[in-house]
């Protein structure tokens, strides 16, 4: 009839994804070969049917086979160049954030949990502090935690030095009794 479109038989892209259901093993050991690895052979098969079933209708390929293999070829060699991004970032990354004495890598942080349990630290001095008196919280907090002299530390509360060493001394006293 007129105007309807006609029936050629199955289409290339249906064609191609048969291939690809006939050659699904061989593509697999194909890209494990290559890989060095069936896991990620098997996900470079899966990105490969993907893009099959995203492929627009076309006309008749000529070799199916071939095509696939190049799909995955190129889908293989954009994997290996993404890994190559990836590790020259990681490389940069390291290099970046640690400091080389010898064969000894030297991290310019500490670990995580170091990090952890010296906020853990902080907190507990900082809820112990507060149950100084205030004179001798203020004299502490001025010297030790802000970085002022005695003197200084003298000057800002109106109090003479000897009374600073005594609050700061009492204080650590107190904080050490307390937390050890």
């Amino acid at each position: 009839m007129a105007g309807e479109p006609q029936d050629d038989g199955p289409d290339a892209k249906s064609d191609l994804m048969r291939h690809y259901l006939e050659k699904r093993a061989n593509l697999v050991r194909f890209f494990a070969a290559r890989l060095n690895s069936s896991a990620a052979a098997e996900d470079l098969a899966q990105e490969l049917y993907l893009k099959i079933a995203a492929l627009p209708a076309e006309d008749e390929i000529q070799n199916p086979s071939a095509l696939l293999y190049r799909m995955g070829s190129n889908l293989m060699l954009d994997r290996l160049r993404q890994e190559r991004r990836a590790g020259a970032r990681e490389g940069a990354w390291v290099a970046a954030a640690t400091t080389r004495l010898g064969d000894e890598e030297i991290h310019d942080e500490p670990p995580a949990d170091e990090v952890l349990a010296a906020r853990q630290r902080l907190n507990l001095l900082l809820s112990e502090l507060n149950t100084l008196p205030p004179r001798m919280r203020r004299a502490f907090q001025l010297h030790k935690l802000e970085g002022l002299s005695h003197v200084e530390t003298a000057r800002a509360m109106g109090i003479s030095v000897s009374a600073v060493e005594k609050h700061v001394s009492g204080a650590l006293k107190t904080l050490l009794s307390r937390l050890g």
